[in-house]
């Protein structure tokens, strides 16, 4: 089932590859069945909270008229900055998969996990790698891309 809804990140994703934003997505799950959905649109809105965790939560907010996601599940093609990580905290989402870990932001264990920070009232399961080549390929080749098409301008 996780890869199914992973596939669905993905998806979201592509979205935003589409419109040259890099390809993060993200989908939030409630008692099987998808609430919300975001993906990356940071460049286009020049705001620093578009992240598609961020959309996803606040979709899923007025879904379900709360602010607390207690039975939640978010999919994220790419593992969690401390900026989504801690919104994922503070939104008691229960569960977290992610496809691709981030070397650079990681905050669900790569650089450190806030997710499961015992100080904090909430702790989130964690799930990582779930169809990790897909979720890595989607990045570095919109990576290489845009590596490319700047090289062309010279």
């Amino acid at each position: 089932m996780d890869e199914q809804w992973m596939q669905a990140a993905i998806e979201e994703a592509k979205k935003a590859r589409s419109i040259g934003e890099v390809p993060i997505g993200a989908v939030i799950v409630y008692n099987g069945e998808k609430i919300a959905s975001g993906y990356n649109v940071r460049e286009c809105t020049q705001r620093t909270l578009s992240h598609a965790e961020l959309i996803a939560i606040e979709e899923a907010n007025g879904k379900v008229g709360s602010w607390r996601l207690e039975d939640c599940t978010l999919y994220v093609t790419l593992e969690p900055c401390p900026m989504c990580a801690g919104a994922i905290v503070q939104s008691r989402i229960k569960r977290v998969v992610y496809g691709a870990p981030d070397p650079k932001a990681g905050c669900a264990g790569t650089l450190m996990n806030l997710l499961n920070e015992n100080r904090f009232n909430h702790q989130v399961e964690v799930t990582k790698d779930v169809l990790l080549e897909e979720c890595s390929f989607l990045l570095k080749d919109f990576f290489k891309q845009l590596r490319e098409r700047k090289g062309n301008c010279i």
